[in-house]
């Protein structure tokens, strides 16, 4: 389990918000048939582990998990339907514990409001604008370079299951 850190008088419980994208769905797969922009949307394949990281995560953040991810209608209902059928909603995560934005920018507001102290994104960009999230993990996954992450960062590239983000 995630340890609470103490700040001022009061405990702050550890909060994880996770990506969709290229986090918990492999990115590898844009652009064909079997991506969420292709005809056949719900064979898109999930991150190697994600399945059995998500239920690792839960443990350790005591269900203080949230899904917060950029999406439009289309893409969030899709989202939602792929979640439903890798067996992560309903079931270890519940429908409160999703949310979209229509920017990557307004990740922020909701992560403040939710309290989430850990973030993994496949996006530098992302990371950027979670200046008040403690942890920033930049999950690559093997999709190329990307500039040196920001102060708070942890750039991660390998399999979800074997995530030091799973260890802590």
């Amino acid at each position: 389990m995630i340890v609470p850190r103490y700040s001022g008088r009061r405990t702050v419980q550890p909060v994880l918000g996770l990506d969709i994208g290229g986090v918990l769905v492999d990115r590898l797969a844009e652009g064909e048939d079997t991506s969420f922009f292709g005809s056949r949307p719900m064979e898109t394949p999930a991150v190697d582990g994600a399945g059995e990281a998500v239920e690792r995560l839960l443990a350790a953040f005591d269900c203080r998990v949230h899904i917060v991810s950029k999406a439009g209608p289309r893409i969030a209902t899709l989202s939602r339907q792929w979640l439903a059928e890798q067996e992560m909603l309903p079931g270890p995560l519940l429908e409160s514990q999703v949310h979209f934005v229509r920017d990557r920018a307004d990740k922020a507001p909701i992560c403040r409001r939710l309290g989430v102290t850990h973030f993994v994104d496949d996006r530098l960009s992302v990371l950027n604008h979670l200046a008040d999230v403690d942890r920033r993990v930049l999950f690559t996954g093997g999709l190329g370079v990307h500039p040196a992450p920001p102060m708070g960062s942890v750039p991660v590239s390998v399999a979800m299951e074997k995530s030091p983000l799973v260890a802590m």
